[in-house]
């Protein structure tokens, strides 16, 4: 069975109105009653502060008495006179507990009516009070020279009292009802209002879910109701930009797929120029292979051909150990071994390595390195500089310079290889990494170049999360930057 949450709020209103305003009421009633009790208790005892005044000069004018004579020869005339005193209704005991005067009209042992365990409570000095319907019996000692002499008895009227109470109790209930219709009708509307509220939010996550998504929030409040309104817009907003994210995904996906067909293409092409690079040095080799079957006995074409064979044979060597590591760092990058690498160290160590071959072509190697850790495998490391810095002494010039600098910068470490060689064209710079493409073919063959160097610096330094960019150099020579991220 559904149930409406108007009637659900209206319900939980009245309980808690009833709750509320019974334990008000209680409370209050509860604190008059007490105050009435005090301010009772606290005439009553200026009462017998008045009596025991005047008892004690009454005895000690007069013939001096016993006490116990004193109160049955005296007991009837104070007790009439002090009622004047105290305008309450006055009996007295004396110590054995025995009525010796009454300012009731009445007088004898069922005059006052007084409570046998209330007495001979008040007997032993002590104070003692009892009600009894409309009126409060109050039992104070009476204090003789030496000790306490008898018991006077003060009789309070409660009718004034709850009377008052009585009142009290009927205007709660009156103004506690008034108030309880009020409170409930204004609830009432007011919930109203908020399950109104709720509708509106339920309507438009209806509206969400049937992909009806809404312009605006349902709600202008300044609460939760307007928070959540606010929540269910934001929710609506999201889906559609979702929605349309997953669109924009699904023709991105499409151009993905257009981009492997054309990557498919190039690796035709790729296979194609491998081919193409292997049948020359083979070319050569065949060529040299023929002559000498047909030529053997001359000296000099068998010293060209070992020359020629060996260099052709170690650059197909080259060609192939290249294909082979680009292969393998598209389908093995988990051998790869990172660790922590000091820069400056390691350069020094690559540059010490290459110096010998510098020489040779009679070049220069200079290096200006800041000490720096970085995290990469070593092995990538150094192929990537021995590369970039064999290519810049194939390409140089006759006593040309190969400079090398690192440094520290932006949490990275920067490092440039410069030198003074051929250069590369401005329309050659976007090929540049590309696999087997060679500025100049004839000049690549004769250094034994094969178009793959460049092509595998590029994906190792990006398999070590580093970057490398060809700069425009300032002059003749060609300028690559790389970076790695650096470790504190």
């Amino acid at each position: 069975m559904r149930t409406s949450i108007k009637l659900k709020f209206s319900l939980f209103l009245a309980v808690l109105l009833i709750v509320a305003i019974s334990v008000l009421s209680y409370l209050v009633l509860r604190g008059v009653g007490r105050n009435q009790q005090a301010q009772t208790e606290s005439l009553l005892a200026q009462h017998v502060r008045t009596v025991n005044l005047r008892v004690k000069q009454t005895y000690y004018t007069g013939t001096r008495l016993e006490p116990q004579a004193f109160m049955q020869q005296r007991g009837r005339a104070l007790a009439a006179e002090l009622a004047g005193f105290t305008g309450l209704q006055v009996t007295l005991y004396d110590a054995e507990g025995q009525q010796v005067g009454t300012s009731l009209q009445e007088e004898g042992p069922a005059a006052g009516q007084t409570p046998a365990d209330a007495l001979a409570y008040a007997l032993q000095n002590k104070i003692a009070y009892q009600s009894a319907g409309e009126r409060l019996l109050y039992l104070a000692p009476l204090q003789g020279p030496d000790n306490q002499m008898g018991v006077v008895q003060l009789e309070y009227s409660l009718q004034a009292a709850q009377s008052f109470q009585r009142t009290l109790l009927n205007l709660f209930l009156t103004t506690g009802a008034a108030v309880l219709a009020l409170s409930f009708i204004g609830g009432y509307l007011y919930f109203n209002r908020a399950a109104a509220a709720i509708g509106r939010l339920k309507k438009a996550a209806e509206s969400i879910r049937r992909a009806e998504y809404i312009t605006a929030p349902p709600l202008k409040r300044k609460d939760e109701l307007g928070e959540l309104a606010e929540g269910i817009y934001f929710m609506s907003r999201e889906i559609d930009s979702s929605i349309a994210a997953k669109d924009e995904e699904q023709r991105k996906l499409q151009l993905a797929v257009q981009k492997l067909q054309a990557l498919e293409q190039q690796q035709k092409q790729y296979i194609g120029n491998i081919s193409h690079e292997f049948k020359t040095p083979l070319t050569s080799i065949k060529a040299y292979v023929d002559l000498l079957n047909m030529y053997d006995d001359d000296p000099k074409l068998l010293s060209d051909a070992k020359l020629s064979i060996a260099r052709e044979t170690q650059r197909l060597y080259e060609m192939v150990d290249k294909v082979l590591q680009l292969t393998a760092l598209e389908k093995y990058d988990f051998e790869s071994r990172a660790e922590l690498l000091e820069v400056q160290g390691v350069l020094q160590d690559i540059c010490s390595r290459m110096r010998g071959k510098a020489e040779r072509y009679g070049l220069t190697i200079t290096l200006d390195a800041e000490p720096a850790h970085i995290w990469i495998d070593k092995e990538s490391f150094m192929h990537i500089f021995i590369n970039l810095l064999d290519n810049a002494i194939k390409y140089n010039v006759p006593q040309g310079t190969v400079h090398l600098q690192s440094e520290v910068r932006s949490q990275r470490v920067w490092i440039t290889v410069r030198d003074s060689g051929i250069g590369i064209p401005a329309e050659a710079r976007d090929k540049i990494f590309e696999p087997f493409y060679t500025v100049n073919r004839d000049r690549a063959r004769q250094s034994g170049g094969t178009g793959l160097g460049l092509s595998l610096v590029r994906n190792l330094v990006e398999k070590q999360n580093g970057t490398i960019a060809l700069l425009e150099a300032d002059g003749e020579g060609s300028e690559f930057r790389l970076s790695f991220p650096l470790v504190s």
